[in-house]
């Protein structure tokens, strides 16, 4: 142990820690400064940015002990306070920079070290300074981080007052359509706001805490697990296995399909006779501390026999292949599809066809928070379970047999998430935590590393795709043939909805009269498949975008009016053959046409013999909403103040659910005069809230929103009066009329039949991608330029969060194209190994242009947003890859040998 003074934040104080603490933990877990987070916790994603003596340092890769003597700190708590805010973090508000908010503090301290060094900076000064200091962040785009640097440089500088970028409620309380902030946005740039993790420091000292026993191979029978040796390490309370699972120890997928060959109950929650996939995890260490738990996990033994381990799914699909789950063939799921005519004739007579074979990859999540939880039992005897779900109801069903108890006393809460963008629809630790806590009938919590969120989470399935399309000369299409494989892991859940998935977007945007194909399921033993944004439609439509490239190659046409031939026009039909809600794409496609043209010339005119430039484009749709009749369900209550509380299980990834319930229900409260200040949100607590259904599919605006208006208009006509005005509380009570009201919506849809013809969705969501790019033919690096996306997601609820989501789903599709992989277990398991794009790979020219065609299922107009900008901005960086020097790449991530060898055939 070592003992120093040292000033944090302007305060001295004297701090005694073991001399390789490293100075994150030592601000969060002595002294209570959870403002700092710890993300990777291998200095590459500035969560942890701390000033120490005027330099910015990275707190979880600084030891304690190489902090000087009389050292000044400051934190994120230090740079200003909910009651005073610094002007960054009025500027970070203001341009919505924090939306998960885990990375947010580490750019406020970050940015008050560039401005205290530099006051007025410029964007590429603020850019290289979060590059060099790798500051991360998954949600935003980076673009409004900076334009926040820029504002509060501005009032540091006199240039601005603070009150320009507070946000004033309009006279008339409508803030629908509108910037108003997150209500989470304050606690998140003055890092009060208390993620999973910064509560688990918080929770009773008897909580113990766990650490897992895991698998380092990816297919083996268990022969035996010994854990006598660890049972006797320092601190150790208890080490758990299959044996103390009080359930069926299996985590149900929910299976719904009647084809599917499986029964969903594939999936252990502490293996039991096999290892399915590397990370698997043996057993759960109980201990006093998380060190000491980690250190009895190295010393439990497990006995394995090692199988052939199936990595993808060509390889489980061979004739020679085991059943990776026996009884359960590999290929346990079929899904056709089936609209118009016969498509054989077509292309035997059709005068132009194309076909090509595409690989979309294991893309990872790469959240900035890791995974984490925690459970106990409550004073009525019930299991708390606390985590990241952003499927709180769903996970529920899926665990509780598992587990051995009973719905009825298992309750389920979000905490504040860092980031999921789908991974969260699978349970991943909560079941684990929930057999620990029963167990040992004391609090128990859970925090993987960050190559345990790599090498324990589910990831985007890889999909194998061959595709054929059929034209007239004139570009009109004929036809369309496809077959595709869906590499899903070990684990069936929702596999099948998103080999389905494949058959609704394949093609999407175009009518295309003729369509058939077959898809496929495959259990292989690489990281099981979750959902990941835009879920099956970055793979599906990939491979039509660039399809639909080679198509205008082909015919000699511009890629941009062969699109506009052929998108939704009155009369076309989607792929499962509904009529589509709304005909917007030609319009966006007019939109982006003189922006495409002055690309093109920019493009050309700046080509040189080593850079070559280019332009794509592509076409992004996506449904809102679970398949066929998706239902929700929301309160509204009249409280004795007159304020009203909004109860909904609208989980939040990060995205901005607190800020879509506020908008909704202030929209539908307006008539009776209630300010969006009087009303209070009561989110994700299943003891508190009603099913509102996951937050996936873009479906929560939707789905939840209009469950959320029908609460708030009941609310508002038991409130009325025969003169038009309003009751107040007192006045309900008085007149015997009720106080709280239910809302539900279950959407107009239905499901797919067996050849994937219905009206899945109610509401989609559109897109036109535009991606300018320069390739260094000389070592094949592609640098993206500018990115231009003119969307059609219905009327805006939060332009802040739309915006948001935006920017942040065309970053992620950039990292899609160009780096982003999870295919090599140990190499690919940080976020540099994976390719995460920091702020210099993703342009700070990003253009957004709306056409908002209200839905006439939106609540207010309103569609979802958050799937719509990684549906395929990958596929108009690669078909501007390909403009700009030839190289035509189908199997992501276009790495520069890949380009390389590309140019080279």
């Amino acid at each position: 142990m070592i003992s120093k003074v040292v000033k944090i934040n302007g305060n001295e104080i004297r701090v005694i820690a073991p001399a390789d603490a490293m100075l994150a933990e030592v601000l969060r877990e002595q002294l209570g400064l959870t403002g700092t987070k710890i993300g990777c916790g291998q200095g590459q994603c500035g969560a942890c940015s701390v000033i120490l003596n005027g330099k910015l340092v990275r707190s979880c890769i600084t030891k304690f002990s190489r902090v000087d003597e009389s050292a000044d700190i400051i934190t994120v708590e230090g740079v200003g306070s909910p009651e005073d805010l610094h002007p960054i973090q009025l500027a970070w508000i203001a341009h919505g920079g924090a939306q998960c908010g885990y990375c947010t503090p580490g750019f406020i301290t970050s940015t008050k070290a560039l401005l205290d060094s530099n006051p007025n900076p410029t964007r590429d000064d603020v850019r290289d300074w979060f590059q060099k200091n790798k500051n991360a962040c998954r949600c935003t785009g980076y673009k409004q981080l900076v334009d926040a640097v820029q504002d509060a440089a501005k009032i540091i500088n006199g240039d601005m007052s603070k009150e320009d970028l507070i946000f004033k409620i309009p006279a008339d309380g409508k803030i629908f359509g509108t910037n108003f902030p997150r209500p989470t946005a304050v606690g998140k740039v003055t890092g009060t706001l208390d993620y999973g993790p910064d509560v688990s420091l918080k929770l009773p000292e008897n909580t113990l805490r766990l650490a897992l026993v895991q698998a380092t191979v990816s297919h083996a029978n268990i022969k035996s697990i010994d854990t006598s040796e660890a049972e006797k390490m320092p601190g150790v309370y208890k080490v758990l296995t299959h044996n103390d699972v009080k359930g069926k120890n299996r985590i149900t997928g929910l299976i719904t399909f009647p084809t599917n060959k499986g029964d969903g109950w594939d999936r252990p929650i502490l293996c039991d006779e096999k290892v399915f996939q590397y990370g698997d995890a043996f057993a759960i260490v109980c201990a006093d501390t998380e060190k000491n738990a980690r250190a009895a996990a190295e010393k439990v033994k497990v006995d394995l026999e090692v199988l052939p381990a199936y990595m993808s799914a060509p390889a489980a699909m061979a004739d020679d292949a085991m059943e990776i789950h026996p009884g359960t063939p590999n290929v346990y799921f079929v899904q056709k599809i089936a609209k118009g005519e016969d498509t054989a004739p077509i292309f035997e007579n059709a005068p132009v066809v194309v076909e090509d074979d595409f690989y979309v990859g294991r893309q990872p999540h790469m959240p900035m928070e890791p995974d984490n939880g925690f459970a106990y039992i409550n004073d009525e005897g019930k299991l708390v379970i606390h985590s990241k779900s952003i499927g709180l109801h769903l996970h529920a069903a899926m665990i509780a047999p598992g587990l051995g108890v009973e719905l009825d006393n298992l309750v389920m809460v979000q905490n504040y998430a860092g980031g999921t963008f789908g991974y969260k629809f699978s349970p991943t630790m909560e079941a684990l935590v929930g057999v620990a806590a029963m167990a040992t009938e004391r609090p128990c919590s859970l925090r993987y590393n960050y190559k345990q969120q790599m090498q324990y989470t589910g990831k985007r399935s890889p999909f194998f795709i061959n595709l054929r399309l059929a034209a007239d000369k004139e570009g009109k299409i004929l036809g369309m043939e496809s077959d595709w494989s869906v590499d899903h892991g070990p684990y069936s859940e929702f596999g099948d909805l998103l080999t389905l998935r494949g058959a609704q977007f394949i093609g999407s945007g175009y009518d295309i009269p003729s369509i058939r194909g077959e898809g496929r399921t495959v259990c292989t033993n690489h990281a099981w498949g979750s959902a990941f944004r835009a879920y099956g439609s970055p793979q599906s439509e990939f491979a039509s975008e660039v399809l639909m490239d080679e198509l205008a190659e082909k015919l000699g046409m511009d890629p941009l009016e062969l699109r506009y031939k052929n998108v939704y026009r009155q009369g076309a039909k989607t792929p499962t053959g509904q009529d589509p809600e709304v005909y917007s794409l030609p319009e966006m496609l007019d939109m982006i046409r003189p922006k495409y043209k002055a690309a093109l010339d920019k493009a050309r005119s700046n080509s040189t013999d080593s850079v070559k430039r280019g332009v794509g484009i592509s076409v992004g749709v996506y449904g809102c909403g679970l398949d066929g009749p998706d239902a929700s369900e929301a309160w509204m209550e009249l409280n004795p103040d007159d304020t009203v509380t909004v109860y909904a299980c609208w989980e939040d990834h990060g995205q901005g659910a607190d800020a879509g319930t506020l908008g909704t229900a202030s929209e539908a409260l307006r008539p009776a005069g209630v300010t969006p200040d009087r009303i209070k949100l009561v989110l994700n607590d299943t003891s508190k809230a009603p099913n509102s259904g996951p937050a996936g599919g873009s479906r929560s605006q939707v789905v939840t929103g209009q469950a959320i208006k029908a609460a708030g208009e009941a609310l508002v006509a038991g409130m009325k009066k025969p003169d038009g005005s309003f009751r107040t509380f007192a006045e309900m009570q008085a007149d015997k009329i009720p106080t709280k009201y239910t809302g539900k919506w279950s959407a107009p849809a239905s499901p797919c039949d067996e050849n994937s013809q219905g009206n899945p969705f109610a509401v989609y969501m559109y897109g036109v991608f535009m991606a300018e790019v320069a390739v260094d033919v000389t070592t094949g690096e592609t640098t993206v330029e500018k990115m231009t996306l003119a969307a059609d997601v219905g009327k805006i609820n939060s332009r802040l969060v739309v915006d948001g989501q935006l920017y942040g789903g065309i970053a992620q599709g950039i990292g899609l194209a160009l780096t982003e992989d999870y295919e090599d277990i140990e190499k690919h398991s940080s976020l540099r190994g994976a390719g995460f794009p920091y702020i210099k790979q993703i342009p700070d020219d990003i253009e957004l242009m709306y056409v908002e065609s209200p839905r006439p299922e939106g609540p207010f107009g309103a569609g979802g947003v958050g799937e719509l900008p990684l549906t395929c901005p990958h596929a108009a960086v690669i078909n501007a890859i390909a403009k700009a020097c030839g190289a035509r790449i189908t199997k992501l991530p276009a790495r520069p040998e890949k380009v390389l060898a590309a140019l080279k055939r």
